[in-house]
This record gives C-alpha cells, structure tokens and sequence, in this order.
C-alpha cells in the first residue's frame, strides 16, 4: 500500500548507517496505524491486532521471536533495536495512540480540550522525533523539547489538512471547548459546513500549530550534518501547508491542501534562511 507523505522518510540525505533503522521505525508506526485506520475490520478486530502487535514488538525488545505475521516489519525493528538501543518505551507509547484513535472512532468520540489532544499528540507523533534525535546521538534536553514542538506541530497540521476526510470517518480533532467557545457545532462539523465561525475556529487552530513549530525551529541547528537540512526542510513543509490552508481560506472542511513540485523552490529557499 502507498501513502501521501507530506515528509521525506530515511531520504538520501540521511547518513548510509542510520537508513536501515530509520525505515525500520518508519514500517513499524506505518502498518500500525494502517490497522487502525485502512480496510474495513470492525474496531475490536483492529484492537486485538494491535495487542498482538505489541506482544511482538515486547518479544523482539526482549530478545525473543515474534508471532509469524509481520515478518518485514519485526525483523528490521528487532535489528534496530539491538543494534542501536532504541528507547522500545517510545515505539509503545505510538501503539498507545493508534489504540486509541480506534476507541475513539468506535464511540465517535472527540478531544475535550487542547490538553487532551496535546497529550495524544506527545503518543502519536513525539516518539518519532525522539527516536531519530537518539539515532543522530542528540539527547540534551533542550534538543528534546524542541523537538516534540516540531513533531507536534506536524501531527496538528496533519489534523488541520485532513479536517473533512478525518470527520467523514468519525474522527474529530477540533477540541470540543474550543468548537464550544467558537459556536460551532458536532452537527456543523458533520455536515462539513463553512461557518464564519467554522473559519473562525480553524483558523485558530492553524495558527497554534504555526506558533508550535515556530518554537521548536531552532533544533535545525543543533541535528547535525546532512540531517539537521533534511530537518530544514521537514520544518518549512509543515509551514508551508498552513500557508496553503490560509491561502484557501481555511476552507479544509471540504478541501485538502498538498504539496507540489512548484513548492519546493518555496521551501528551499525559506531553508536556506533558518
């Protein structure tokens, strides 16, 4: 199965050595969430393939076999693992939140507050920068924090792109308190419609995501050689969706911006100037 990926993944300017570990990582979150997100399985299914799926990531961490069903994934990972000491408490922590993006859409369930969906952001997306800082060697607690800024900026932005098609499957990102303090309705959100106050309440979201990777920029400095451009440019993608979003009007209910060919002078160019 192919993917849309906003990202580069284990790119040619990642380092030779590190490449087999970064894909390794990658193939582990990808099928993850593709049992919890593609097909049709009913959600107890995708729960209980996922419990599996986490009985082997616990069995390769210990150094013993995994269940034969995911040899292309286990595989790699068990290697990464050893070779590398991969921290397995973060791999977890993204199971943790495809388990509950699964519960979620079963009881069509949304976040309550921003705390809420900041801390299903800290599960689903900060781990991978962690996991890549401890590949590069990068452990300095400055380094870190910045990092889940960036990684949760690019989850939100994830949120913010895929607005219509994320609530057409029963997920819904857009804080409850917030949709509340802005006079949008669950009814509004369902029926995709393009309120003022719609427009409103997205666009206040695009921006905390803007100010999010803002604050977490400066890691491009401190990721070293050909990694700390791939950062570059991983930051100034993210940005440059929410200027496409801005630039549609925040119309995401019913459109979702990409990436073009023509936005990679764009990006190059701003990358230059960090």
């Amino acid at each position: 199965m192919t993917h849309y990926e906003n990202f580069p993944v284990a790119s040619w300017l990642c380092p030779p050595r590190l490449r087999p570990a970064i894909a390794a990582i990658y193939w582990f979150a990808r099928t993850a969430d593709d049992m919890a997100d593609e097909g049709d399985a009913p959600a107890q299914q995708r729960l209980d393939d996922l419990a599996q799926y986490r009985a082997d990531l616990a069995a390769v961490a210990g150094g013993e076999a995994p269940s034969p069903r995911w040899p292309r994934v286990f595989g790699p990972l068990g290697a990464a693992i050893q070779n590398f000491k991969l921290p397995v408490p973060l791999l977890a922590d993204l199971l943790s939140a495809f388990e509950q993006d699964v519960a979620k859409t079963r009881d069509r369930a949304g976040y309550v507050d921003r705390d809420e969906l900041f801390d299903y952001c800290r599960r689903s997306a900060n781990p991978v920068g962690r996991l890549l800082l401890h590949l590069y060697g990068v452990h300095d607690a400055n380094a870190l924090a910045r990092s889940d800024c960036i990684c949760t900026a690019l989850q939100l932005i994830n949120f913010w792109q895929d607005l219509g098609l994320d609530i057409a499957r029963d997920r819904f990102y857009l804080p409850a308190r917030d949709c509340d303090a802005h006079g949008v309705t669950h009814e509004d959100l369902l029926a995709l419609r393009h309120t003022q106050n719609a427009t409103d309440l997205i666009a206040t979201h695009v921006e905390m995501a803007r100010a999010t990777m803002l604050k977490g920029s400066a890691l491009v400095h401190q990721v070293p050689g050909r990694a700390g451009w791939e950062l570059r440019l991983v930051v100034q993608g993210g940005l440059r969706i929410l200027d496409k979003i801005e630039a549609m009007g925040f119309a995401t209910l019913s459109v979702r911006p990409k990436l073009t060919a023509w936005d990679v002078p764009v990006m190059l160019w701003r990358s230059l100037w960090m």
